[in-house]
């Protein structure tokens, strides 16, 4: 699946990827992952993301930065491991494989709270999320290819503020790239999801 999102507050427009909707087995297996501590579903599930950063690269074989999608301090400690960022680090090493150089940087930090986005619209949750999230040490991204990485895209609003951060920060934002995608919200997309508010 492919689509495009609109980063907020620039004129850009960030090509963005995943590998499946987030249904059947795909929906089954993050949940068991994230939620029911199946760890041993990081392969298949860091392979899957791998394929939606080989897409977002394309045929530019330059250094690549994956930056995770970061959960909130409360949830990672629930959970007790960080899904997204373990994800990341697994389809490094299945893209270094390929031959090309890539690296993982967690650099995304929430510089406010935020409310639970479970049952907001896209529009409340963009206004919940802007300016919710900063980047430690720009200096390691400035001017460096970057694709963000995320386990599921559902509104868009969470990938559109890493997008304007990371951009605000000087990376150039090549693409995002998610395990799974919702199309819910646009029932006419089959193969693609239209329209800049369909990730994050």
């Amino acid at each position: 699946m492919s689509w495009e999102l609109a980063v907020p507050g620039t004129c850009n427009v960030v090509p963005s990827f995943a590998a499946g909707a987030y249904d059947g087995v795909i929906r089954a297996a993050l949940v068991d992952y994230k939620e029911g501590g199946r760890l041993c579903l990081r392969r298949e599930l860091g392979g899957c993301l791998a394929v939606s950063v080989f897409a977002a690269v394309g045929s530019d074989n330059s250094s690549v930065v994956l930056v995770p999608v970061p959960s909130a301090t409360a949830t990672r400690r629930a959970r007790g491991h960080d899904p997204v960022g373990a994800m990341a680090a697994t389809a490094a090493n299945y893209l270094r494989a390929t031959g090309l150089e890539v690296e993982v940087r967690s650099l995304l930090r929430q510089s406010r709270a935020v409310a639970d986005q479970s049952g907001l619209d896209v529009g409340a949750r963009r206004a919940n999320l802007g300016g919710a999230l900063a980047v430690r040490r720009p200096a390691l991204v400035r001017g460096r290819r970057v694709v963000i990485v995320d386990d599921i895209v559902t509104t868009g609003a969470t990938a559109a503020e890493a997008a304007r951060a990371l951009t605000h920060a000087g990376a150039l934002v090549i693409g995002v790239a998610c395990v799974a995608a919702t199309i819910r919200r646009h029932p006419a997309a089959s193969g693609n999801l239209s329209g800049a508010a369909a990730a994050g």
